[in-house]
């Protein structure tokens, strides 16, 4: 038995699940977020707990077992507290700043990169150096940040570009000098 799998998902007050068939729904303060799993798996409310249950030891139904009941902890989580992810830009001149809904970051190019809020992720600038991505859907605050991240990855000779705040970059050494004595 998946030992994710059986832990049942706890719903906290205020926060409204709506099952129906594989959909399952779930409304809370944050917002609402909609998603539709795997027609194998038996989901059931009860109380003020979440149960996912999988009819047979499969291979495919164990590994969708914690995997549909993780995704349901994350919803819950999502519309109580929400995620976010933290990015560094490091580097000389590289600098990012708030303009309405815009990021418009200098990253050493001949232009400027501009990345938008959408209505899944909510971008904020606290310094020039910080961009934080928040939003009540994991998925999407994750890839939303993977996008941002990719306009100028950290190169591993001095750790110029964007970063996720808790990422090491492992740095290597530059090119040795030839005769120098």
């Amino acid at each position: 038995m998946s030992r994710i799998g059986r832990m049942p998902v706890a719903v906290p007050a205020g926060v409204d699940v709506k099952i129906e068939g594989p959909v399952v729904t779930v409304k809370g303060p944050k917002g609402t977020i909609t998603k539709e799993f795997n027609h194998l798996m038996k989901i059931t409310h009860e109380g003020a707990e979440i149960i996912v249950e999988r009819p047979d030891d499969e291979n495919l139904s164990k590994s969708l077992h914690g995997l549909t009941r993780t995704l349901i902890h994350n919803m819950v989580i999502g519309v109580t507290e929400g995620f976010k992810k933290e990015l560094e830009i490091n580097g000389v001149g590289f600098r990012c700043e708030k303009q309405g809904k815009n990021v418009v970051m200098n990253l050493g190019y001949s232009h400027k990169v501009i990345v938008s809020d959408t209505d899944d992720c909510k971008l904020e600038v606290p310094s020039p150096n910080k961009i934080i991505v928040t939003g009540i859907d994991k998925q999407k605050v994750g890839q939303c940040a993977a996008e941002i991240r990719s306009k100028r990855p950290p190169e591993p000779y001095k750790g110029k570009g964007i970063k996720y705040a808790e990422e090491h970059i492992r740095r290597k050494e530059g090119k040795a000098g030839k005769g120098k004595k």
